[in-house]
């Protein structure tokens, strides 16, 4: 195995770990881990399409049509229209930030004390190394393997 290989593989298993402990953690605090993922998505206070989500979150689009039906249900999301017509956006409601709130404190707190641990080993640059390799891996994967040309 050479170097190259061992420190994709290191990588790789990092994101696995990272994935898995928000699976662990949605199922923990009584969620899916999409919804988790949807609403996450959402706490930054900003509308967002639902297309924006799935492309931006990897979610299909099917998955979140569920979510957001399901969370619209529970009053915690409303629609909004968009710039096309048949574009909603997606905004938490007064009770749906509330619920938030409560579901992603402990998230936040694990990873502030997270990335607070982290950087007293390396500088914050590591942020944006990794998210280089994301973005070079997507658009590698896209060319190679996914026949797309972005």
């Amino acid at each position: 195995m050479n170097d190259s290989y061992a420190a994709i593989r290191r990588l790789i298993l990092s994101i696995n770990k990272i994935d898995g402990n928000y699976y662990f953690c949605a199922r923990k605090l009584g969620v899916k881990e999409n919804t988790l993922a949807l609403l996450y998505a959402l706490d930054d206070g900003k509308p967002h399409s639902q297309k924006q989500i799935c492309e931006d979150w990897l979610i299909p689009k099917t998955t979140i049509n569920t979510i957001v039906k399901e969370l619209v249900r529970a009053g915690y999301l409303t629609l909004l229209p968009g710039e096309k017509p048949r574009e909603k956006q997606l905004l938490l409601t007064q009770s749906g930030k509330a619920y938030n709130r409560a579901l992603l404190e402990k998230i936040y707190s694990t990873e502030q004390e997270a990335l607070k641990q982290t950087l007293q080993k390396f500088s914050p640059e590591f942020i944006d190394a990794f998210d280089c390799f994301a973005s070079c891996l997507c658009a590698e994967s896209q060319k190679q393997i996914l026949g797309q040309n972005q």
